[in-house]
């Protein structure tokens, strides 16, 4: 299914920023902050208010996910299962050297009991440290710019 019809479906204007962002987000397959979003030449010309309205227009939806790191940026994610992105109700990787966060979808998220009533709104577990790549003390500086180079495609 394309984005555009992806936001008919959720009730959703299709709006070319929109389509881009939800193109953007299913392709990367992984979360990515507003920041690395901002930064694509894709999203070049969508300001930075612009984005955020996007990403939660999206968000409430059903359409995308966020998940905050440690680092305070959040970073989000296509909600599709059946696609590529990440499908969520998973924990998530988060690189502290360069930023770049992974789903480990191999995992799902423990159960929770709340007191009665409460209701729920999310739920997310973020395990942090250092990619494979980063972790590299040989590499140094070279890894983390390869790193980096692939969380820009």
């Amino acid at each position: 299914m394309t984005p555009a019809e992806l936001l008919r479906q959720a009730g959703e204007r299709v709006t070319p920023v929109r389509v881009q962002v939800l193109e953007v987000l299913i392709s990367t397959g992984h979360p990515i902050s507003q920041a690395q979003l901002a930064g694509l030449p894709e999203l070049a010309a969508s300001d930075r208010v612009t984005l955020y309205r996007t990403l939660n227009r999206l968000r409430a939806a059903g359409l995308v996910h966020a998940v905050e790191g440690i680092d305070g940026a959040w970073r989000y994610c296509a909600h599709r299962s059946e696609a590529r992105g990440c499908p969520g109700d998973h924990p998530h990787f988060l690189c502290l050297t360069c930023g770049r966060m992974t789903c480990l979808t191999g995992q799902r998220l423990p159960h929770v009991d709340v007191p009665p009533g409460v209701q729920v709104q999310g739920k997310q577990l973020v395990v942090y440290g250092r990619c494979a790549a980063c972790a590299q003390p040989k590499k140094g500086r070279e890894a983390r710019a390869a790193a980096r180079g692939r969380e820009r495609s």
